[in-house]
């Protein structure tokens, strides 16, 4: 999940105050909320472990195995090893009913951690041949940690639970290494839903917003992410004498601007937003040849199939029409990244009850996030809802963004997020919402 705070942040959530006050009375019943109690301190214990020792995509080996342990104890239905180092936990209730499919992510950032908590890691690894450091800059730990209490709550209601309940671990959200597969994507390829197949999903992330609130929005709430590549060919020549050839690096420059008119002049601004940027470009070698080629690249943001498809094509035809016109010629290639973050307006509609009593005040319509999650490939196959809890510390020098190296999260969300995710569970499973 990258850089959804942002947005988060833009609707004023640090204005709230901050405080396990925003919470509502009775988010769950007595005997829930007492389980939820009995079980915080090992949910701190374990985000705290987890943070000390991060682990890069589809290298979750030890968060894995401290998660499969806690399952089994559980006396769940335990599958280890699903796209590398996934894991899921079948929790069958005592009552027939519907299945409901809850989620964490298990990797962490390679980035050195400057925080000064006890627990801060330390952790160094490989990343693409280089030793990095290793850091839970997104918050990876918490949801873990978080799950992992979920899982203990609602396995102590076992015998009341009208239903089943799947708990899925997984690893590389963040993107799999080079030349790997991994994620949401690949746990699904290898048959995540075959045997157990959820009526409904649910999953949340935490940001930097005032402990107390929880961010939620119907239909598209994170954007689709897809790249693209453009290689302009032209005609090496000397930089003393352009007119010899065809300049890969002028048309690259017209190419770059060209491109930003496709959101901003060639589709509807009023339906839905939409990102073209190029993030690299490279080409020549020397001050005074200019070379035969020039590569770019680039991301792509929508927040629905039809624009995704309409910023494709114009993409393609805008680099190609504008390399032809100076006798140069662009080869476009895009691939398709996470899918729109899609909340199903339905099951949203019948859980925002659920989320009030949860946050009560706290409970926010956020604007749509130009950041990606892997959980839309899970949305692609059930209906699911996704969801921000607040984590920001009071103290404005500890908030800072996601994926930074100061990323600090107020461990008081800690209890939100399980209440919350245990809330849902429940409801969804006893047909509660209305």
């Amino acid at each position: 999940m990258n850089q959804c705070v942002q947005r988060l942040l833009a609707v004023g959530l640090l204005a709230m105050t901050g405080t396990m006050s925003a919470w509502a009375e009775t988010p769950v019943p007595a005997a829930v909320a007492e389980r939820i109690e009995t079980v915080m301190p090992k949910v701190v214990a374990w985000r705290r472990d987890i943070h000390q020792h991060p682990e890069l995509a589809n290298r979750e080996f030890r968060t894995a195995a401290l998660v499969a342990e806690h399952l089994r104890e559980l006396g769940m239905e335990v599958q280890t090893e699903i796209a590398h180092t996934g894991v899921v936990g079948i929790l069958r209730g005592g009552q027939p009913g519907p299945v409901v499919a809850l989620r964490a992510d298990m990797d962490a950032l390679p980035v050195v951690e400057q925080t000064d908590v006890p627990f801060a890691s330390r952790v160094r690894s490989e990343y693409m041949g280089q030793e990095v450091g290793v850091m839970h800059a997104c918050g990876h730990d918490l949801h873990v940690a978080i799950l992992m209490g979920v899982a203990e709550v609602l396995s102590d209601m076992r015998a009341e639970l009208p239903g089943t309940v799947m708990f899925i671990f997984q690893p590389a959200e963040e993107g799999a290494p080079p030349g790997e597969e991994g994620g949401a994507e690949l746990m699904l390829r290898e048959g995540l839903f075959d045997e157990v197949r959820p009526d409904a999903i649910f999953g949340l992330h935490v940001v930097p917003a005032p402990v107390g609130t929880i961010g939620w929005r119907s239909g598209g709430i994170m954007a689709s992410s897809d790249r693209f590549t453009i290689k302009v060919r032209g005609k090496q020549t000397h930089g003393a004498v352009p007119w010899g050839g065809v300049d890969p690096i002028v048309v690259a420059a017209q190419i770059i601007l060209g491109l930003q008119t496709i959101p901003s002049r060639q589709l509807d601004a009023t339906l839905t937003p939409s990102i073209v940027t190029v993030g690299a470009i490279r080409g020549g070698v020397r001050h005074n040849i200019i070379p035969d080629e020039v590569n770019m690249t680039g991301t792509l943001r929508t927040f629905d199939p039809d624009t995704q498809r309409q910023i494709h094509d114009r993409v393609t035809r805008t680099a190609q029409s504008i390399a032809a016109s100076a006798g140069a010629s662009a080869d476009v290639e895009i691939f398709l990244g996470y899918p729109v973050t899609y909340n199903d307006p339905e099951l949203t509609r019948r859980m925002l009850p659920t989320l009030g009593r949860v946050a009560g005040p706290g409970l926010v319509e956020t604007p749509r996030a130009t950041g990606a999650e892997d959980f839309s490939f899970y949305q692609k196959e059930v209906p699911g809802m996704f969801f921000f809890v607040g984590i920001a510390s009071d103290d404005p020098a500890k908030v800072h963004p996601n994926h930074s190296p100061l990323f600090y999260a107020d461990e008081r969300g800690l209890p939100i997020g399980v209440t919350a995710m245990t809330a849902l569970a429940l409801d969804f499973l006893q047909g509660q919402a209305p």
